[in-house]
């Protein structure tokens, strides 16, 4: 009950904070954080980065069999195929550990299944999903020109395709490494509460909501809210 109405007064806080704008419209254009900028800031970050993310690829290769990035295949603006990165955060199919959860114990309603308790998920994993570590190699992502770090999430092909027509709206920009719905509540929010805030940063983009979404970033990966 707490975090649902922490989540309510973050939504409300965000829909007074992004009110329409008339020079800022879902018209299929940047108007955010000019792209080149992101992507340079994406590669100076790797490389600040990079010691740790060489500690959390032995760590992962200690734990468990498997890669140490998992790549999955991931929709992008208008529907444009492309390879996303992270960090594996779970045991293969193939690992003895393995062990595939109940479909209908799902925590989130929609096409977006999500579980407090996945089976699936390393020690290693639990740890770098709960601080966001693991989607840290989308910065390399960003670099190659595939995402923003703004932006609505990519989803998975199997959840696109499962999509409603109004629901189609979150894909009218570039998907991002962060965004509105993930500094609004993160795993917390419903589906639909997703595609609202997400038709909500397209239809308001600009270059301040894009600064205020990534300092708000940076107090919700540290605290950990919304993420399982």
């Amino acid at each position: 009950m707490t975090t649902i109405k922490k989540l309510s007064t973050n939504m409300a806080f965000t829909q007074t904070a992004t009110a329409p704008d008339s020079t800022s419209v879902r018209d299929g254009r940047h108007h955010g954080i000019p792209v080149m900028l992101q992507r340079a800031i994406a590669g100076l970050g790797m490389l600040f980065i990079s010691p740790l993310l060489i500690l959390v690829m032995l760590l992962i290769k200690l734990e468990s069999q498997g890669p140490c990035v998992y790549k999955q295949v991931r929709v992008g603006k208008l529907g444009r195929r492309f390879t996303m990165y992270k960090f594996r955060s779970m045991y293969m199919a193939d690992d003895p550990k393995f062990k595939a959860p109940d479909p209908s114990q799902s925590n989130r309603d929609g096409v977006c299944a999500k579980f407090h308790n996945d089976p699936r998920i390393t020690r290693v994993g639990r740890f770098i999903r709960k601080y966001s570590i693991d989607e840290l190699p989308q910065l390399f992502n960003v670099v190659c020109g595939d995402m923003l770090l703004i932006g609505p999430r990519p989803a998975l092909e199997n959840e696109v395709s499962a999509y409603q027509v109004n629901e189609l709206a979150r894909l009218n920009c570039e998907q991002g490494l962060t965004g509105l719905w993930q500094v609004t509540g993160r795993a917390d929010t419903t589906f639909e509460q997703q595609v609202m805030l997400d038709t909500q940063y397209i239809d308001n983009q600009s270059t301040v909501q894009d600064i205020k979404i990534i300092c708000r970033t940076i107090p919700c990966v540290l605290g950990a809210r919304g993420a399982y």
